[in-house]
């Protein structure tokens, strides 16, 4: 209503609720036209300073010349330069003297956050969490070896796992009781039945006759508890050892391949990286 008006001077429209609340033409209060008209002449003003309204050929520039992409480039080269000193130390350094280097490090770890994100987490999971038939990077348990080295060279030349499938060279008994005897081992619990039947068949000849594994092969620990594929049941052991890792020619066979990264990131990114995922996991 007016400020200054008596609201039943105002026109009377007709329309009327619950016999006493009338609806009136007054004008709007002083302070809510003013709003009214400044809002116009902002619109104005930003019609007039940057780009609004589409053209026949192209759109309105605003005489500012500003653009998302414009803005973007800016932000990211503000980024850069604050970058800038970090990544020129990182270049000729190994990433060895990155992770005993606690300010480098903590700068390795936070920018490669990203990184991970977009080419490890798909399949490793956020923070390395791990997914069924791809290791867990969270951890202490290392295939190929925990040192930063060891992971660096997994992530700039990839990795492919190996077993033979022992389908057509074990019977069902033999099958069920080398799973029986994994499983087994896992706990921390021994069984004559499978031992013999283990070391016959040339599995210490990979997983090390303790079945602790072998890093320079990639054998995994079978002594930890630790399941790359399923949850540890006899079922998903005989599996594995029915269909093997990799065997060539054999259907259904275990997928265990990690592709290489060196034609895809940049050298300093791979050490940064390497560098992340031996903090995530506490390295060896």
């Amino acid at each position: 209503m007016s400020e200054r008006k008596n609201p039943a001077t105002g026109h009377d429209t007709g329309h009327v609720w619950d016999d006493n609340l009338r609806e009136l033409t007054n004008q709007p209060p002083r302070w809510w036209m003013i709003c009214l008209y400044l809002s116009a002449l902002f619109l104005v003003v930003y019609f007039i300073l940057y780009p609004t309204f589409p053209l026949i050929s192209g759109s309105s520039k605003g005489v500012l010349g500003w653009t998302q992409m414009k803005r973007l480039n800016e932000s990211v080269a503000d980024i850069q330069a604050v970058r800038a000193p970090f990544e020129n130390r990182l270049v000729g350094m190994s990433a060895e003297a990155i992770l005993a280097n606690p300010e480098l490090a903590n700068y390795a770890v936070r920018s490669a956050k990203v990184v991970f994100g977009d080419r490890c987490a798909p399949c490793h999971g956020t923070g390395g969490a791990g997914n069924p038939g791809y290791p867990v990077l969270a951890d202490d348990d290392w295939l190929y070896g925990g040192s930063v080295a060891s992971i660096e060279q997994s992530i700039a030349d990839g990795r492919a796992g190996m077993m033979p499938a022992f389908a057509a060279m074990l019977n069902e008994q033999q099958l069920d009781a080398l799973s029986q005897y994994t499983l087994a081992l896992s706990k921390g619990e021994g069984r004559a039945d499978g031992q013999a039947l283990f070391a016959s068949q040339g599995c210490g000849g990979c997983h090390g006759a303790d079945g602790k594994g072998m890093p320079m092969l990639g054998a995994a620990n079978l002594t930890d508890a630790v399941w790359r594929f399923a949850p540890g049941t006899v079922e998903s052991i005989k599996y594995t050892i029915s269909n093997g890792v990799n065997a060539p020619g054999h259907e259904g066979t275990r997928s265990a391949t990690m592709p290489d990264f060196k034609n895809q990131l940049s050298a300093t990114e791979i050490k940064k990286l390497a560098v992340y995922v031996h903090k995530l996991g506490g390295g060896q």
